[in-house]
């Protein structure tokens, strides 16, 4: 079922389980639940599809290991999610089907047409599709379930937003500066010392900053008062940055700055900290393809790289192309994620929607929920509560510790699973 494969990723075993072809045999048993020689047949066969297609795979010896691990794992979650008496109505798999079908650009009834072709029963078939959300929907709950974060560890992950957002929000300096020859002598050195001294004393004495610069300051701003305007750290000398940072608006360094041009007295004007109870919200869609051992990420990004070029070229909106392949519930609705805050989103995409400008169009985005491509619509300032504030901060540390989290869960799910490996019948 090759021409299906790609769509249907672990569903179109659906059949292995009702019956076996000839010479199929029960390679695994994992707790009570099947696994067939047939089918890790077919995953390979699908992957090496891929291959022929660009997809890169390891030797044929580790690529078996792999489809095989994995089959074995779905079946442990399968057996899992069905011992806790998790159920799937009719409409999720009703859904769910009619999601494959539009990745593989066919109608329902063509579907089942191609599924009776290839032997596959179609109702085994649903079975299937009800257990692949089963694992999903399990995933999902056991291990968010498992991730702790303290409220220590919000403390400090808002302290540490809150410093690097300021590390480089935008500073007014005004500066008073006496330069010194680049080959001057010790004495020279002194006499210019010394006149940056009496500066800085006649501004402690009380006299406007911007007046002593106007009559002393060799540097190019000194008509206005030596105001240097807003810059960003990043457009600031270090040494600047550093004998400012600690400066409240308002405040003198305490001590002339010794640099390559002279020495400095600097003094800070304005300074554009971050508040914390307010957020850059965004607003976005997006194209999502969920990935599997049979649909790679390289042949997703592919697709998506295809879906940007009839959206840049104006053949296809991206709300059509949404509702017709993405694997998302936000199709529907043309991919429309909504307004979110920081943290929303899993860190692959929110990093990759923040780079984006209105109206842009990412490349290709991997994160564990699949391939994403991302355009984004619209920002807003928002105020937010303190509350609302630490519950983002919560989800962020939430999305940032999953992957352990859900390697955790697996090896443990694992360990305690019954797994009997057969050999082939003689």
């Amino acid at each position: 079922m090759l021409a299906l494969c790609a769509g249907l990723g672990p569903w179109a075993d659906a059949h292995a389980q009702a019956r076996t072809r000839s010479g199929d045999y029960i390679a695994v048993v994992v707790n009570q639940e099947l696994v067939t020689a047939g089918e890790i047949d077919r995953r390979m066969e699908r992957a090496q599809a891929e291959a022929a297609r660009g997809a890169r795979l390891p030797p044929e010896p580790e690529l078996r290991r792999m489809m095989l691990d994995a089959l074995i794992d779905e079946r442990v979650m399968i057996s899992n999610a069905r011992e806790s008496g998790m159920r799937v109505d009719d409409g999720e798999v009703d859904r769910a089907i009619q999601s494959i079908a539009a990745q593989n650009q066919i109608t329902l009834p063509v579907l089942r047409q191609r599924l009776a072709a290839e032997g596959t029963d179609y109702f085994r078939f649903r079975a299937n599709v009800r257990e692949q959300i089963m694992i999903e929907r399990l995933r999902e709950r056991e291990v968010y379930q498992r991730i702790k974060v303290a409220d220590e560890d919000i403390d400090k992950y808002l302290e540490d937003q809150r410093a690097a957002a300021n590390a480089d929000a935008e500073t007014n300096l005004a500066q008073i500066l006496v330069t010194v020859p680049e080959d001057a002598d010790a004495a020279t050195v002194a006499a210019r010392r010394a006149v940056a001294e009496l500066a800085l004393a006649r501004v402690k004495g009380g006299e406007a900053f911007e007046a002593v610069a106007r009559e002393v300051s060799e540097d190019a701003n000194r008509a206005q008062g030596g105001v240097i305007g807003a810059r960003p750290a990043s457009r600031l000398p270090d040494a600047f940055v550093e004998a400012t940072k600690a400066l409240k608006v308002g405040e003198v360094t305490a001590q002339p700055l010794r640099t390559g041009a002279g020495f400095h007295l600097l003094k800070v004007v304005s300074r554009k900290e971050v508040v914390l109870g307010q957020v850059q919200q965004t607003r976005s869609r997006h194209v999502l393809l969920r990935t599997s051992p049979q649909l790679t990420p390289e042949v997703a990004a592919r697709r998506l790289a295809e879906y940007r070029r009839q959206i840049e070229a104006g053949t296809k909106s991206f709300e059509d192309i949404a509702r017709e392949f993405s694997e998302d519930g936000s199709a529907a609705g043309g991919g429309d994620l909504g307004w979110s805050s920081p943290g929303t989103m899993v860190p692959e995409f929110e990093q990759a929607m923040n780079a984006l400008p209105i109206n842009g169009l990412s490349e290709p985005v991997v994160s564990r929920f699949g391939v994403h491509l991302i355009q984004v619509l619209e920002r807003r300032e928002q105020a937010v509560e303190l509350k609302q504030l630490r519950e983002q901060a919560r989800n962020v540390l939430r999305e940032q510790r999953f992957d352990q989290a859900y390697a955790d869960w697996t090896k443990e799910l694992r360990s305690r699973a019954y797994v009997e490996y057969r050999e082939p019948p003689q």
